[in-house]
């Protein structure tokens, strides 16, 4: 597969907009969890959990990332397509029930964004990177 044909690959662009979505998060999860635990619960006492949850999104970003110019789809890069179709299913599910109890419009926008991911990696899953270019 030649640069052009990977540049056009549905994966490239999923895994480059995986990458940035997550690093945006985790980094304002690592950089402001006192101010972003305070809007979600009114308490700071656990901001902590939050910095490790940006570390992890950090680290799925940078794999991300460094993955998005590899081959994958089908067979291909199948542990790092399993991995973020799971993240984003699991966590569309638990953000959607989270919408379902709160009713905060932010939480439902957050649960779209998540589908769209899981949707795009099971395309991913689904799909034969050559029949996909």
């Amino acid at each position: 597969m030649s640069n052009s044909e990977i540049l056009k690959s549905p994966s490239k662009i999923i895994m480059t907009l995986s990458a940035l979505t997550l690093g945006i998060s985790g980094i304002s999860l690592l950089f402001f969890p006192d101010e972003i635990m305070h809007k979600l619960s009114g308490n700071n006492q656990y901001s902590i959990i939050l910095q490790v949850i940006g570390a992890l999104y950090f680290g799925f970003a940078m794999s991300n990332w460094t993955s998005k110019n590899s081959i994958l789809g089908g067979i291909y890069g199948r542990a790092i397509v399993i991995g973020n179709l799971s993240h984003f299913m699991i966590g569309g599910i638990l953000i959607l029930k989270f919408y379902l109890k709160t009713t905060e419009l932010i939480f439902l926008i957050a649960s779209v964004i998540y589908f769209l991911f899981a949707i795009s990696f099971g395309y991913l899953f689904r799909t034969h990177p050559k029949s996909a270019v």
